[in-house]
């Protein structure tokens, strides 16, 4: 059989933000139990039903991205508890049919959702706004365990980047549960 594709979507376009070094730990974690890739979608337009239809190439590019994955994992901050606009009009994006015969690509795709933030409320208000969206979109979402850390501050290194370090387990736990819920999906 080959190999579970997660696709991971972190919710900061800044390159070094700590949901995007947050989803890098996973993917070391998941390591070579599956194939981990993280969805590169800077190069997106607004959403704007004028310019839908002919598909922009960038839409096109993210679209197949989500249709050859198996499952995606949402890494996301918090912004005035909220979960961030460029990650809204990604999904504002994918929630749209390609086309006549084909429907949307979240449908039925299992979901994770983890998020740091610097803020000591951590990311859950974010989450459950992720959450309410996605289910909409029919995706299966894994509810538990999601993962929120607060005080990003607190788990970095002398250089700035993060440790991981009290949060580690739990990480580790939702990657192993994730694995397992995309490949029961996937049996199904």
């Amino acid at each position: 059989m080959e190999k579970i594709k997660i696709l991971a979507i972190v919710g900061s376009l800044r390159k070094d933000s700590y949901n995007r070094q947050l989803a890098l730990t996973a993917k070391e974690l998941i390591g070579d139990r599956a194939v981990f890739n993280l969805l590169e979608y800077q190069d997106i337009p607004l959403m704007n039903q004028d310019i839908e239809f002919p598909t922009p190439e960038a839409i096109k590019r993210v679209r197949e991205e989500v249709k050859s994955s198996d499952g995606i994992w949402f890494f996301t901050p918090e912004y005035n508890h909220f979960f961030p606009g460029v990650l809204k009009n990604l999904i504002d994006w994918l929630s749209r049919p390609i086309n006549d015969k084909e429907p949307q690509v979240l449908a039925g795709k299992p979901a994770a959702i983890s998020g740091i933030t610097p803020a000591m409320a951590g990311t859950s208000l974010a989450q459950d706004h992720l959450v309410t969206l996605i289910s909409f979109l029919n995706m299966n979402v894994m509810n538990v365990p999601r993962l929120t850390i607060p005080n990003a501050m607190q788990q970095l290194d002398r250089d700035g980047k993060l440790a991981l370090t009290a949060s580690y387990p739990y990480l580790e736990k939702q990657a192993n549960a994730f694995l397992g819920f995309v490949t029961k999906q996937r049996k199904e």
